[in-house]
């Protein structure tokens, strides 16, 4: 069964997604109890469910609160959100680790081509002394799979860093620098007080994260110093998340881009149980504008063993070709939802 479910997640087209997304729906609602406790607090018939729009969204904090599981397994993998002292992180329990690996791969590869061709650079400072992030598992195997020799993670070893980048654009060898915003940052300031050589052959990437090492600044202000310190046009972002085992990507403007198997719909912020937009390609919201905001909720067909329908913590625009925006963070209190079940 696993296997199954799998080939049909990362096979799934334009047309079979609304119908993969309704067959998943009823699967994790008969073998998640987290799910369906929730569901049926809301007083949602399951056969009564016939449309995106109708499939209830579990709010992300149920991951900090519960074990949120599709069928009982002992996991492969258990991820834990960062966090700081006295927070409560979010832990996400996966069955099969090569469905993640599979997942992430297959969507670089949609948006970037084949990793073979691409020399991989973390800078993922803090988060590599985590043994349970979801972000350093991608990276690493990222890595692995690129082969490059110079492909790794670089520390706080900027001198290296800068020495390696050079030698790679030299070559013109194809090259992902990825990390958390703060690290991006720091080595910014490095690079920029270096020379102002611009990097023509290397792709910037930034996952967010600031978690209190600078001071907190918007995406387009982030963009704007990576890209004159890089001497670049555009800066790379990625959307993810502990909860979920899919990536959407954005090339420039933090205009995001999901793989085949993940989508993105909009709820009303007054009515956080309402899904109010959605893109185009589900036909059932006749009044979905040029682009709409609202709050993200995200499916994720390749969640099958833990949840696929999730309520986030982001407010978001949508357009009717899917993409979308990230507009920054609600109040949690918004998420009455939440309240409506106590386990």
């Amino acid at each position: 069964m696993s296997c199954q479910w799998k080939d049909k997640v990362l096979a799934v087209t334009e047309a079979g997604f609304e119908s993969l997304a309704l067959e998943l729906f009823q699967f994790q609602y008969q073998n998640n109890l987290v799910y369906k406790e929730y569901t049926d607090a809301l007083h949602i018939k399951p056969v009564s469910v016939k449309s995106i729009s109708e499939i209830p969204f579990l709010p992300i904090r149920f991951f900090k609160s519960h074990r949120v599981q599709t069928t009982a397994f002992d996991p492969a993998a258990v991820f834990e959100s960062s966090g700081t002292t006295g927070t409560v992180n979010s832990h996400h329990y996966v069955k099969d680790t090569d469905l993640y690996k599979q997942s992430f791969k297959k969507a670089f590869e949609i948006f970037y081509g084949n990793i073979n061709d691409w020399c991989i650079i973390g800078l993922l400072p803090s988060y590599l002394e985590r043994q349970n992030s979801s972000l350093v598992f991608m990276i690493n195997e990222l890595i692995r799979l690129s082969g490059y020799q110079s492909s790794g993670f670089y520390l706080d070893e900027f001198e290296k860093l800068y020495s390696t980048l050079k030698e790679l654009e030299a070559k013109q060898q194809k090259t992902l620098l990825i990390g958390v915003t703060f690290a991006l940052l720091d080595f910014a300031d490095f690079y920029s007080k270096k020379e102002n050589s611009p990097l023509k052959h290397t792709v910037i990437m930034e996952t967010g994260g600031m978690k209190g090492r600078r001071k907190e600044l918007i995406r387009e202000e982030v963009h704007d110093i990576l890209k004159k310190a890089f001497g670049i046009s555009s800066v790379h972002s990625e959307y993810g998340m502990t909860e979920l085992l899919s990536q959407a990507y954005s090339n420039r403007d933090g205009i995001f881009r999901c793989p085949p198997w993940m989508k993105i719909v909009l709820r009303d912020e007054e009515d956080p149980l309402c899904v109010r937009h959605v893109s185009d390609t589900f036909k059932v919201s006749d009044t979905f504008k040029v682009s709409d905001t609202g709050v993200i909720n995200v499916i994720d067909l390749s969640n099958i063993y833990s949840c696929c329908f999730i309520a986030t913590d982001d407010a978001g625009k949508l357009y009717p070709d899917g993409s979308f925006e990230v507009l920054g963070r609600i109040d949690n209190s918004d998420l009455r939802g939440c309240s409506l079940m106590i386990l």
